[in-house]
């Protein structure tokens, strides 16, 4: 995963300097409302979690929801379990919602063996392993009908013995195959305000949450870096959206659509992937399709995104400090 250099960093404070503070906007701190780590303990009235330093106890109260593949009561969840817990307004250690072992697979279909699919989400990653469970596998193949090579696919679940349980598609498959993909030609002038959706990726792949700094990181992936200074593994085409190129450390200003928080979100990584598709999200009514960026796990959370259902719709002002 990139990391933001003092290099970047300077950059957005000359960019600042300059143009002044709207211009290269310092990155909104998240961490207050979110909590990634392992579960240590989880009984009927908290749960305590290892994170980063030591261990952090959360309480509930008759709102508090849980998800482990599907909505659960505290007891499923397990020691040893990668959970993120949002916190109610106000940062109180009392959780509003819990999300255990969440996972998503992202990419183009490589191989099919009966329930196994083999996925490369592209720009370097790892492949996944995606097991398809009977009872799930009928909401899948309706967005997914040609779950064969070359295809896309996109579906969330949960890990399970290193391999992704999908449990629901995250979006509609493409009718073609990737190789197929209809040619857009390049938006000359890009808008700096857009809209279209933003989706999560989880940025450690589900390891060592209390000990991976990669778990905890708050920041975007984003589809358009410039090929310029980056590595050439970011293999993206043209997007749906007409995005300007960016380089890691910009700033985008994202709001969520459906709930109207927003946020200063630095750009951490790649979302190639992302530039592959040109899809719909079914929240609260958007009409806007195409991907704006993919937010760490954390951030998607923290901006009132559910993991269970991938995407929210969203508006995004960039701040490059390249113009």
């Amino acid at each position: 995963m990139s990391v933001i250099t003092g290099v970047e960093r300077n950059r957005r404070g000359f960019t600042a300097a300059v143009l002044g503070a709207e211009s290269a906007p310092e990155p909104t701190p998240l961490g207050h409302r979110v909590t990634r780590g392992v579960v240590v303990s989880a009984n009927s009235r908290m749960l305590c979690l290892a994170v980063p330093g030591g261990e952090e106890r959360f309480m509930y109260d008759r709102t508090t929801t849980f998800w482990r593949g599907g909505d659960v009561g505290p007891g499923e969840l397990r020691t040893g379990d990668d959970a993120i817990v949002l916190r109610v307004p106000g940062g109180h250690p009392i959780a509003e919602r819990v999300w255990s072992q969440a996972a998503r697979a992202t990419g183009v279909i490589v191989s099919r063996d009966g329930d196994t699919l083999e996925v490369d989400p592209g720009h370097g990653r790892p492949r996944q392993t995606v097991v398809l469970p009977y009872r799930t596998s009928g909401r899948i193949s309706v967005r997914h009908p040609r779950l064969e090579p070359g295809y896309v696919f996109d579906a969330v679940g949960v890990w399970w013995e290193g391999t992704v349980r999908a449990i629901r598609p995250a979006t509609t498959q493409p009718p073609h195959p990737l190789s197929a993909t209809p040619h857009r030609p390049p938006t000359r002038r890009p808008a700096t305000t857009l809209s279209g959706i933003a989706t999560w990726y989880d940025p450690a792949w589900g390891r060592s949450p209390h000990m991976d700094p990669r778990a905890h990181v708050h920041g975007a992936a984003y589809p358009a870096l410039d090929p310029v200074g980056h590595d050439a593994g970011c293999d993206r085409r043209a997007s749906c959206v007409p995005l300007p190129l960016l380089s890691t450390g910009a700033i985008l200003s994202l709001r969520n659509d459906c709930t109207r928080e927003a946020a200063a979100i630095p750009v951490v990584d790649c979302a190639a992937a992302d530039s592959w598709l040109c899809d719909l999200c079914p929240a609260c009514g958007g009409q806007a399709a195409g991907r704006l960026a993919s937010l760490t796990m954390t951030s998607f959370v923290a901006l009132g995104g559910r993991l269970e259902d991938g995407c929210f719709n969203a508006t995004v002002t960039v701040h490059d400090g390249e113009g």
